[in-house]
């Protein structure tokens, strides 16, 4: 009782402000009201892009039979991209002809993802649903891709048609097929990494927010109750790790994914 009524009353009177859905919803900084408005999310992506080139380009630029520690250091990231979630499910021949696809996705998510936890930004860039589902949606076409270029026409019927099933139960398994394939997986997809993204920026900023207002408001204002500032500090840095954690998997499952889904269109039975 005693914290919610310290909770529920600021210095000024408001009260305390947790994070809310409207941090996703950042104001324009840029050319408002034109087709090129740019905000702080907005914003953040296209750093994000711009590192990444700037990034892939040091690194390769001068690559070395006896390589230096960060060329080490690099060859084996991108190696474990390459290796583990492309030629794994695709192997060799798929591999390569999808490997700058994939390793640009995770990548991209990667870097989208980490801006999460980056002072001064603090947003991830796929924490709107706008570029998580135009990833899903060239993941979808990709995938569909891949299965007409090997199979043609004969793609759907693999998909719609499973092999091996009574032919009265396609009345059933058609339509299940159709919406687990075409629809349920771009979907899923998007919204699997925008809600990773929200939930952990709603719980970094509710504890750093509660950090602040212990110790700037309560503790400033003579509350020993403002002490409990050091825990909510604790928790977040805690949930911090977690959360780069989180934006690492997220970044390998939605590479994954596309590799697997791929592999699943070009196989003759699935």
């Amino acid at each position: 009782m005693l914290i919610s009524t310290v909770l529920s009353v600021k210095a000024d009177g408001s009260g305390f402000t947790g994070p809310s859905i409207d941090d996703f919803f950042p104001p324009v900084l840029l050319f408002p009201g034109t087709p090129f408005e740019i905000n702080r999310l907005m914003a953040i992506r296209i750093l994000v892009v711009v590192l990444l080139v700037l990034f892939f380009w040091l690194a390769t630029r001068n690559l070395k039979l006896r390589p230096s520690r960060a060329q080490v250091g690099f060859e084996y990231l991108v190696g474990f991209v390459r290796n583990g979630i492309v030629y794994e499910p695709l192997g060799e021949r798929l591999g390569k002809r999808y490997e700058a696809f994939i390793m640009t996705l995770f990548f991209l998510i990667l870097g989208m993802n980490l801006t999460g936890v980056i002072p001064g930004l603090q947003l991830s860039g796929t924490s709107a649903i706008g570029l998580p589902a135009v990833l899903a949606i060239i993941t979808w076409g990709v995938f569909i891709h891949a299965g007409f270029r090997e199979k043609g026409w004969k793609y759907l019927k693999d998909t719609l048609f499973p092999p091996g099933v009574p032919w009265f139960l396609y009345i059933l398994l058609t339509p299940l097929e159709f919406l687990s394939t075409f629809i349920v997986r771009p979907v899923t997809l998007a919204l699997r990494l925008t809600m990773n993204m929200i939930g952990g920026h709603m719980l970094l900023v509710l504890c750093f927010t509660a950090t602040q207002f212990f110790f700037f408001t309560v503790l400033a204002d003579g509350n020993l109750i403002g002490l409990l500032g050091v825990g909510t500090f604790a928790f977040g840095l805690i949930f911090m790790v977690l959360e780069i954690f989180i934006e690492v998997l997220q970044a390998y499952v939605f590479a994954i994914l596309a590799s697997i889904y791929i592999q699943l269109s070009v196989v003759d039975e699935h």
